[in-house]
């Protein structure tokens, strides 16, 4: 038998719990750091770590609830480089480099679709008692198929498990699709609609010029409005750094018609893609894209192949 509370029972939290970084991550939350590639995702994510572990507020302005240590798997980076960004960030906002509890996992391989690397996953989590996981990216850490949400659900639902049982927050670091810009943030990251359902807490990243645009996501709290960022430098000491507030808000953009975003997501992939998978990418009612595929079909625009649907050769995006 499952145990169960009334919800009366269940505990409630208090307003300086409800968010580990204050507006920017809840807490014990599970989610997504998200954005096409030299977005700056790994700086953010470093960045979250060393404010969580040294209780300093992130990004110079957001308060850390409660501190404690923090635990990252650096996939893609030599150590040496993780090093030198972690001594960077801690350079940057006064903290001491020497004794902060910032974990990291040296194994030269992790992989959360084989169950021994699993089992050391959550050894090593026990042992060190993490207020916050980092995994940056993801898609070193798995040989599955990430358009498939058979194959991916399990995984983000292993770390959503390990978060329940010990209580931590989960940051994953994940990419968006290329040229993906006319989607829903949530919705332009890569592979299954499953990652952008799972966060409880998302920080997406775009770039424009020098200029790097932070937006917050969030399951159960409002979002703040867009932070404008820019990596700054001091010999080999690098961070991210607040610049200005962004000069438009997250909903201000103008929507894109279903015509543009198809032909976004279509020019985007590498392979034709079946209606199914234009309908959960894009995010809109099956009714919708099949009478927008039926509409660019007869425009010459896309072609139907066994495959699924592309953009037709001579078209000219």
């Amino acid at each position: 038998m499952f145990p169960a509370r009334t919800a009366y029972n269940l505990s409630a939290a208090t307003e300086a719990q409800r968010f580990l970084v204050a507006d920017l991550w809840a807490d014990q939350a599970v989610g997504i750091i998200g954005g096409e590639p030299k977005c700056c995702k790994s700086f953010m994510a470093l960045s979250l770590g060393v404010a969580v572990a040294s209780g300093t507020p992130c990004l110079g302005r957001f308060p850390v609830s409660v501190p404690g240590p923090v635990l990252l798997y650096p996939a893609e980076d030599a150590l040496a480089t993780v090093r030198s960004r972690i001594e960077g960030i801690c350079t940057a906002h006064g903290v001491d480099f020497t004794t902060l509890p910032l974990h990291v996992i040296t194994a030269p391989r992790v992989q959360l679709d084989v169950k021994t690397d699993r089992e050391q996953l959550r050894e090593t989590i026990e042992r060190i008692k993490p207020k916050l996981l980092i995994l940056d990216p993801f898609v070193r850490l798995h040989s599955i198929d990430e358009n498939a949400s058979g194959e991916v659900a399990p995984l983000l639902q292993h770390l959503r498990f390990l978060q329940r049982t010990y209580k931590m927050a989960v940051a994953l670091v994940h990419h968006a699709k290329k040229g993906a810009s006319f989607a829903r943030q949530g919705q332009a990251l890569r592979g299954s609609s499953d990652f952008h359902a799972w966060g409880d807490s998302n920080l997406y990243l775009t770039r424009s010029a020098a200029e790097i645009t932070l937006t917050v996501e969030h399951r159960a709290a409002a979002s703040i409005e867009p932070i404008a960022l820019k990596l700054c430098s001091n010999g080999d000491a690098a961070h991210l750094e607040i610049w200005q507030r962004a000069a438009i808000k997250a909903e201000s953009p103008k929507t894109p018609t279903s015509e543009n975003l198809i032909l976004a997501l279509l020019a985007a992939a590498p392979v034709p893609l079946r209606l199914r998978a234009i309908r959960d990418q894009a995010g809109l009612r099956h009714e919708t894209v099949s009478a927008t595929i039926a509409g660019l079909i007869t425009q010459g625009a896309i072609e139907q192949t066994n495959a699924g649907y592309r953009i037709t050769p001579s078209t000219n995006l």
